[in-house]
């Protein structure tokens, strides 16, 4: 069957001037738009980092409760992280940066105070679960 048949059969015409324009240029500033979210998302982690560095790292020598302010820092720094894992999957659309942003919300959810032995075993089940896929079912991974 040739192209025109196919084309008249489905009811898809050709494009027309006005429609390639419309999607190229929308293409590039939904590009523009997902880019400077990503860009904002960073410049907030990286501000989020220099405080977690400069207020929260020197409460550890000085605070009464160490372990409560080592438990909030590792929380910021996971935070950081998924700030980070967020802004590469806005700009690249990769399913591992996907799966990573959801390893860290995972990580750092194990890591609050009111987890409960319940909300462990369901955390590492599917810490468990996304690192296989992770390694062994994404395309372009050693397996």
């Amino acid at each position: 069957m040739t192209e025109e048949k196919e084309k008249a059969l489905s009811g898809a015409g050709e494009e027309t001037p006005l429609e390639r324009i419309i999607n190229r240029h929308m293409g590039n500033v939904i590009h523009l738009f997902l880019s400077l979210l990503a860009v904002l998302i960073l410049a907030a982690a990286a501000i989020a980092a220099y405080d977690t560095v400069v207020r929260d790292f020197p409460k550890l020598f000085t605070s009464v409760d160490e372990y409560d302010v080592l438990q909030q820092i590792i929380q910021n720094i996971l935070l950081v992280a998924i700030a980070a894992e967020l802004g590469l999957l806005l700009l690249f659309h990769r399913s591992s940066a996907a799966i990573e942003v959801v390893i860290f919300v995972v990580a750092r959810k194990m890591v609050s105070p009111e987890v409960t032995a319940l909300d462990v075993l369901a955390s590492v089940t599917a810490l468990s679960v996304l690192l296989i896929v992770r390694f062994y079912y994404l395309p372009g991974r050693p397996k």
